[in-house]
């Protein structure tokens, strides 16, 4: 790559206006912000995230500009922006863009949110700035590819860049300012796979320490603070360090014309996004052969190598977490309870029933599946019954895809939900804070999302 697709992406996040942006990308920038909101106040109460939340509080002034939303409390932008990526990113209910194999919302609204309550911009502003953290991260985690996914958390390393498009085109910067911004973001990027294996915390402490990466590296720019300019492309940048695939063209893919919001899906399923579409696949045949999980000798997933790379360290699940990426624990809860949603994991990833179809599931790499991803995400299993029938299931979009995708309706019957789950919001908080939120293009100031 030469350093004008650099500058070309930079560019692009400090110069993009409202009305250039088609309008069926603001009302799906709408969309993922209900969606982000409802799962940043399903984190209230997760262990992790209250410690996090904590600590951030306990660093920063006790009142702010910005929301800290599970605690009903306020603080800078930089904290409130770390406890709410901490918050939304827990319950895996956030956000997902295939073809980058990451989490956008997660890291994009948490920042965005707290600097533009905190500078008293307009709906307007936050929704350009967000698509602008969309743009860049996906494109980033486009370009970073499928090796540095096999050990990165791409929504750690590619959302410090995403965060710092956001807040930098909320603070005005220019061309030249967005693109130190980026190196500051790139130089902090971090997070990798490895927590999976021992059920630890990490997850959450990656999509808080991008939104404040990206944040702080925003506001330095502001200031003069200067960055690498190449820090994607460099003989010693992300790619050199982090990739053995980069793909120099993805930087700016269609930028402008080609809207990656439009492109991102919602998670049906509380899980991890690998295992949704067998889940989907399993539920089919389930159906359609009128079975029950005692029906099922045997479940094949045929998955792509991603989903073996991120689901295949968890064998056997110790935490209502570490369970969300066990294919086994998915399947289970699906065949068993019909579904595998908040409540299903919290009460039954340990049941019996649930543990002993976890045991019948094995993944298995399907050339077809994994040439297609992560453009797309086929779901294909295998079923073998107690009575000696081989089934076949196959969904070529997951529910919640673009070309399957939630209404407004199941955005805010999900977002309720999520709500409600551990006290986050009450329901009628809830129908306030949506009203305000679906108006957000018409705020002439963000205010308080909380009523």
């Amino acid at each position: 790559m030469t350093a004008p697709s650099s500058a070309a992406l930079a560019e692009f996040a400090a110069t993009l206006t409202f009305e250039t942006i088609p309008a069926s990308v603001i009302r799906r920038t709408e969309d993922l912000l209900l969606d982000w909101f409802g799962s940043c106040l399903a984190g209230k109460n997760a262990r992790a995230v209250e410690i996090l939340a904590t600590f951030v509080e306990s660093m920063g002034p006790q009142d702010g500009p910005s929301e800290i939303l599970i605690h009903r409390k306020t603080s800078s932008p930089l904290l409130a922006a770390m406890a709410n990526a901490a918050a939304s990113h827990v319950a895996e209910q956030d956000d997902v863009h295939n073809g980058s194999v990451f989490h956008p919302a997660t890291v994009v609204f948490p920042a965005a949110l707290a600097v533009a309550q905190a500078l008293g911009r307009s709906g307007k502003e936050l929704l350009t700035a967000c698509v602008a953290g969309y743009e860049v991260g996906i494109r980033v985690g486009e370009f970073l590819g499928r090796s540095h996914y096999k050990v990165f958390h791409t929504t750690g390393t590619a959302g410090t860049l995403a965060a710092a498009a956001a807040v930098g085109h909320l603070l005005k910067l220019n061309p030249e300012q967005m693109l130190h911004a980026f190196g500051s973001a790139g130089t902090q990027s971090a997070g990798l796979w490895e927590f999976l294996r021992d059920a630890a915390d990490s997850k959450q402490l990656h999509t808080a320490h991008a939104a404040g990466a990206g944040l702080t590296a925003a506001y330095l720019a502001h200031k003069g603070f200067t960055g690498a300019r190449r820090i994607l492309e460099g003989p010693q940048g992300m790619a050199a360090g982090m990739s053995s695939d980069a793909d120099i063209s993805k930087l700016t893919d269609g930028l402008g014309t080609r809207w990656t919001v439009a492109e991102t899906s919602f998670k049906f399923h509380a899980s991890c996004r690998h295992t949704h579409p067998a889940a989907d696949a399993l539920q089919q045949v389930l159906q359609q052969h009128a079975l029950t999980a005692s029906d099922v000798k045997h479940v094949t997933a045929l998955v792509h190598q991603g989903a073996i790379d991120v689901l295949g360290p968890v064998t056997d699940p110790q935490t209502v977490h570490q369970s969300k990426f066990s294919m086994g624990t998915v399947l289970g809860l699906v065949a068993v309870l019909g579904r595998a949603g908040l409540s299903e994991f919290d009460a039954s990833f340990k049941a019996g029933e649930v543990v002993s179809f976890h045991d019948k599931v094995v993944m298995e790499l399907d050339p077809e599946v994994d040439s297609a991803y992560p453009a797309r995400w086929i779901g294909k299993v295998r079923v073998e019954t107690i009575d000696g029938r081989v089934l076949h299931g196959r969904v070529d979009e997951p529910k919640g895809d673009p070309g399957n995708t939630l209404s407004r309706a199941e955005l805010e019957d999900k977002a309720l939900r999520l709500a409600l789950y551990h006290g986050g919001a009450s329901e009628a908080e809830m129908r306030t804070a949506m009203t305000r939120l679906w108006a957000m293009a018409d705020a002439p100031q963000v205010g308080r999302l909380r009523p």
